[in-house]
């Protein structure tokens, strides 16, 4: 293998291989460290004290000026977090464009985004997206917020969405997350992300004995849409309003020693406890470029849709579709100079990915800061 070939690159299309993989390269690494946890276990649902089944999201973050101050994530935790164990070869790369489907007053976020894991060496000029996902989630960036996500079949993106959500989650889809399925999306805005992403093991036998929390982490830098069809701004003066980044970690599961009944409250527990640790070293390390916000990523790109002095009406106006950014051409669209040309919406996005001005980092830009000795 090359020197700094990160073998995870090369899935493209096919999700399924991509996490298969992961889930090798950490089983292997956590029979290495010789714990008593050999039996891996998804993130399970929560359940309130009145009896709902909800699919959290068990995450934090912290939002920074610019992704450049967040040299050396990797190795703060690495070196500051007893307990803590960053999986080998588990580094991943990929950028994905997210369009927000709900506004600012709706109940919950809205969002559809695509996904392109990029194989080494590959031409980056072009940003073609797919594996395609469509999601609801509790706003704002409160304590493990309720996620319920699906994919959308390629071949048919304008499907409703409704009957897959209720497929996935049954009779775990809370009402007001199916009635707010149902609604017609609306595209407020659009963001580019590029992320570098790793995995690590946490285990602090003090705290929560022998169970081992998988933890994902990432470094995202992204930029925002100044419109909603990512054309020139004259008030911002580009079709950029906003950049940005965001480190972000989130538990995906754990490990137990196999035929252990581990009690709801119990993991629960473990998992609050492990995003608590994780979050001191890298608050203090980057105490003076955080930004505090209560706003997701998604909830950023709608403040920043506002703050560029785009109306709820124009958006209506605008009635983008958010399958629209995977056509080369929309029908429905024509240049303003010239209605026999269709505008090319997937090359707007591509320009949001690669503006000349304020260019996103490379995927291998991104994974040598976070790993950059401090």
């Amino acid at each position: 293998m090359r020197k700094n070939q990160r073998p995870l690159f090369r899935h493209i299309r096919n999700h399924s291989a991509l996490f298969a993989e992961l889930a090798k390269i950490r089983n292997q690494f956590v029979g290495h460290l010789g714990l008593p946890c050999d039996e891996f276990h998804k993130t399970p649902k929560f359940i309130t004290p009145e009896g709902q089944r909800l699919s959290i999201e068990p995450e934090r973050s912290i939002v920074l000026q610019d992704y450049q101050a967040a040299a050396g994530a990797k190795t703060i935790l690495a070196r500051h977090l007893p307990g803590f164990h960053l999986v080998n070869n588990s580094d991943i790369g990929f950028r994905y464009p997210t369009a927000a489907l709900a506004g600012l007053d709706a109940p919950f976020i809205k969002r559809f985004r695509s996904e392109y894991f990029h194989t080494i060496d590959e031409n980056r000029d072009i940003c073609r997206p797919l594996n395609l996902s469509y999601g609801i989630k509790s706003r704002g960036k409160s304590d493990n917020r309720e996620e319920y996500e699906v994919w959308i079949p390629e071949q048919d993106v304008k499907l409703d969405p409704s009957p897959l959500f209720i497929d996935k989650y049954a009779e775990d889809l809370p009402d007001k997350v199916r009635a707010f399925a149902a609604q017609a999306p609306l595209v407020h805005g659009w963001m580019g992300v590029k992320r570098c992403a790793f995995e690590g093991i946490y285990h602090n036998k003090a705290a929560f004995g022998d169970i081992a929390i998988s933890v994902a982490l990432s470094l995202d830098a992204y930029n925002i849409g100044a419109n909603p069809d990512l054309s020139f701004s004259p008030l911002v003066g580009s079709s950029l309003a906003k950049g940005g980044a965001e480190i972000e970690w989130e538990v995906m599961g754990y490990y137990s020693p196999k035929s252990t009944k581990i009690e709801h409250d119990q993991i629960w527990a473990a998992i609050n406890k492990t995003l608590h640790a994780i979050s001191g070293p890298l608050e203090e390390a980057f105490s003076s470029y955080i930004l505090p916000t209560n706003e997701s990523k998604t909830e950023r790109i709608l403040s920043a849709i506002a703050q560029a002095g785009v109306t709820n009406e124009q958006i209506i106006d605008l009635n983008l579709k958010p399958w629209e950014f995977l056509e080369t051409l929309s029908p429905m669209r024509k240049k303003n100079h010239d209605e026999t040309r269709s505008v090319n919406l997937l090359g707007r996005l591509n320009r949001l990915f690669y503006h000349q001005d304020r260019p996103l980092p490379s995927l291998k830009e991104l994974h040598f800061l976070a790993q950059q000795e401090i």
